[in-house]
């Protein structure tokens, strides 16, 4: 047997000492390996290494990990792929392996720790702590290269154990200085007597420990000697009120406060919220209402309930005698007005004598009597009778000052007949004529403007000096009318001014109070919508004289504006033509705002005035429903004012929009000024617009065959044009006369086209050597102005022509 064992191992040697004649390289190697895989010879995983030429099994490799692991406790991936040769991801995908089958390990950042690392870690720390006192979680975490959450996860459960300490705010402490802080937190807290904001103590300790503990002191956050704190209130340590987590009040002065509070309520029956905020009580009626709640909580004051049986005794003798009383007098001085209000209302006999109407409060203190009211009503009452004698009179002189203002309305009259020219004096003849009638006086009032304003010029300075008289005049009269308004508005004549200087005349006592103007005050609020209504009793029957010329004085006015407003209306289309042409558009919209804007305002205005008058039963002259004279922007603006509330503001905005520059503001404030006064506008329809238009080309064919001045005839014919071309009624002053002979140019042939400008520029040439005639040249101009003259009169027929021509076709 054993010479078989030697022969077998001769032969073993011999065959591993000789040569093999066939060598196989590496790839073959990889490659043979591979070939097995695939005929599943080989029935397990196997893994390159980086470099290539070894195989490993992952088995292997995990095996290889755990032991690094536990040789040294804490490894990175890296530094396992460097180790092992394997590649990142096979070393990492085999560590989560390893890491998910032992509890004791983790992942954490490319890196695997295990507990007995951080057990190893809690050592050192503990050993730091117990040399230092205090380590910060931020140093260690930087130390360790980990989060500081990672750090406070795994201290925690150590604490106690392998480290002996106490962690608090981001703080490591030991315990023999936990135990010296909490000793300091204590003293300084029982040192405490008054209210006091914790963040302060906190600081005079951290600057006490880091004098105690010198520059390499321990730095003390505030959060852990609030911790502290709130431990020794929790164990009853020390004694107070914790609010708000920072406020702490001591017991001691929680006893002390409530001890003042009851010794000054007991001794005076009432006691100040602002006494108690002193004190430190920030809830005072909170405070109050727990400590005493028999007691009442007034506006600045807590009073007991026997506060409010001396002032209602008070109160119930006042009303019985028949006489009146300040409440304020009666309570302690530190009483308010709206403390005496509050009380008063909880006084029995003020709400029995409320309810039977024995007595009012005025004021917030002062309780008078219903029949000491009555005696002073009824006395002033009787000044009112000598009031009314004296309205009456006044009523005669202002009569007097309508009759005055009806003739200067004549003058006015007459002034704006010899302004106007014919025009208007037709206008006026056809004045009570029906709306065709009144459209052709309308038309030939604005033709007459048209001419005077630029054609002509030369007798522009006596009518600005007859519009001067007439505004002077007018201004006047109005401001007459505003005076008489506020003579006769009991809103005026009953002010609580009046009121009080009778009060005082009757009752001389009120003015030794110390403030009089308190008690005088609400006392003439009261009386005068009193006196206010006596007064309209008196005056009510001669409110219902008055009404039947209020219904006619309305008829009228709502006639007079159906005519304006409709021709207004008319003449607003045709300012659409002159859209583009921005300077002429702004004249004929100034024009016809100066022109039937005005009258339509003035008309309004000065009826609105007569009808506000008639309202509050003021006798009117019936000289003041005539035709209105013209006003000034002053006169205007009185007026607007002297309308009551809304119709005042509604007059106002329509003056703005007079003055303004656009027709369409204009219009839509007359439609609120009239819808106010319970007026209604015609909107004009085709029906009407054709009826009218019809009326005005009429009219405007009559003036012109009629027409015998050569200088008026040029506004009449461009109007008339403009009907026959456009179908539209214009109202163009002289400045604006150039601008609508050239909107005629594309309607017109070239010949009447000619005839029309050629007899406008000698026109424009006549009016410039009449404006131009001063002085000695006066005889030379005279001549060149006749020779313009006659051209002017000898084109007037082609003119004419030019028109009325169209007309008959």
């Amino acid at each position: 047997m054993d010479e078989e064992l030697l022969e077998l191992q001769r032969q073993f040697e011999f065959a591993q000492q000789a040569k093999s004649t066939v060598r196989l390289s590496d790839r073959n190697v990889v490659e043979l390996v591979q070939k097995l895989q695939q005929l599943q010879i080989l029935d397990f995983d196997l893994l390159h290494t980086v470099s290539g030429k070894e195989f490993i099994t992952p088995e292997h490799l995990r095996n290889e990990i755990a032991g690094e692991i536990k040789r040294l406790g804490r490894v990175s991936l890296i530094d396992l792929a460097d180790t092992t040769g394997m590649d990142l991801f096979h070393v990492e995908k085999q560590s989560q392996h390893v890491v998910s089958s032992d509890s004791s390990l983790m992942l954490i950042n490319g890196e695997i720790i295990s507990n007995s690392y951080w057990d190893t870690v809690a050592e050192e720390i503990n050993e730091r702590l117990q040399e230092c006192s205090q380590i910060a979680i931020a140093e260690i975490a930087a130390q360790l290269q980990v989060g500081s959450e990672l750090v406070v996860s795994i201290i925690e459960p150590r604490l106690g154990t392998l480290v002996k300490g106490r962690l608090e705010g981001g703080q490591l402490y030991t315990p023999a200085y936990v135990a010296r802080v909490n000793a300091m937190v204590r003293g300084a807290a029982r040192g405490i007597f008054v209210p006091m904001n914790l963040s302060a103590l906190w600081n005079s300790l951290q600057s006490l420990l880091q004098e105690m503990d010198g520059a390499g002191g321990v730095a003390v956050e505030s959060s852990f000697f609030q911790s502290l704190f709130n431990g020794l209130v929790k164990e009853g340590q020390i004694l107070g009120a914790l609010r708000a987590g920072v406020h702490w009040t001591p017991s001691v002065f929680a006893m002390a406060q409530k001890e003042c509070v009851d010794s000054f309520f007991s001794q005076n029956s009432f006691i100040s919220y602002e006494a108690l905020q002193k004190l430190g009580i920030p809830q005072p009626i909170q405070f109050l209402q727990s400590r005493y709640p028999e007691g009442t909580s007034l506006a600045t004051i807590f009073a007991h309930p026997s506060i409010i049986e001396m002032l209602d005794a008070a109160v119930e003798d006042t009303v019985e005698r028949g006489s009146w009383i300040d409440s304020l007098s009666v309570l302690p001085a530190s009483f308010g007005s709206q403390d005496a209000s509050k009380i008063l209302s909880l006084c029995p006999s003020v709400q029995t004598a409320l309810k039977s109407n024995k007595a009012l409060i005025l004021g917030e203190s002062y309780v008078f009597s219903n029949g000491f009211v009555k005696d002073l009503f009824d006395s002033i009452e009787k000044e009112l009778e000598t009031l009314n004698l004296s309205m009456l009179a006044s009523s005669g002189t202002h009569d007097e000052l309508h009759a005055s203002k009806g003739t200067t309305s004549s003058l006015a009259d007459s002034n704006e007949t010899g302004h106007d020219g014919g025009g208007n004096k037709q206008a006026m003849e056809k004045g009570s004529k029906k709306k065709k009638g009144k459209s052709a006086g309308n038309t030939r009032a604005g033709a007459a403007e048209a001419g005077s304003d630029n054609l002509d010029s030369a007798p522009s300075k006596s009518k600005k000096n007859q519009k001067k008289g007439k505004g002077s005049s007018t201004s006047q009269e109005v401001s007459s009318k505003v005076n008489a308004k506020k003579e006769e508005d009991p809103s005026y004549l009953i002010s609580e001014e009046w009121i009080t200087q009778k009060i005082v005349s009757l009752n001389p006592d009120f003015e030794e109070q110390d403030d009089p103007e308190t008690l005088l005050e609400p006392l003439a609020h009261h009386l005068r919508p009193l006196l206010v209504n006596s007064w309209k009793e008196r005056r009510k029957a001669a409110f219902t004289e008055n009404a039947q010329k209020m219904k006619k004085l309305l008829d009228n006015l709502q006639r007079k504006l159906d005519e304006s407003f409709l021709n207004m209306q008319l003449y607003e289309k045709a300012l659409d033509l002159f859209e583009d042409d921005q300077s002429t558009s702004i004249l004929l919209h100034k024009h016809l705002l100066r022109t039937t804007g005005t009258f339509m305002v003035d008309t309004l205005l000065l009826n609105l005035d007569v009808h506000n008058k008639l309202k509050n039963g003021i006798e009117v002259d019936e000289s003041q429903n005539r035709e209105p004279a013209s006003l000034n922007s002053g006169d205007r603006n009185a007026l607007a004012k002297s309308l009551p509330g809304p119709l005042s503001v509604k007059a106002t905005a329509l003056l703005e929009a007079l003055e303004g520059k656009r027709v369409e503001m204009f219009m839509t404030a007359l439609r609120a000024l009239a819808e106010e006064s319970g007026l209604i506008l015609k909107k004009l329809d085709k029906k009407l617009e054709r009826t009218l238009l019809h009326s005005y080309r009429k009219d405007l064919t009559t003036q012109v065959s009629a027409e015998t001045d050569a200088v008026s005839l040029l506004p009449k014919v461009v109007s008339l044009l403009y009907v026959q071309v456009h179908g539209k009624a214009l109202q163009a002053p002289g400045r604006a006369i150039s601008a609508a002979v050239s909107g005629l140019k594309d309607k017109l042939d070239d010949s009447a086209f000619k005839t029309l400008t050629d007899y406008q520029s000698t026109t424009v040439s006549l009016l410039s050597l009449m404006s131009a005639a001063t002085g000695d040249e006066e005889d030379c101009s005279s001549d060149r102005i006749q020779t313009k003259r006659e051209v002017l009169e000898g084109l007037m027929p082609a003119l004419k022509g030019l028109v009325l021509s169209s007309q008959q076709s």
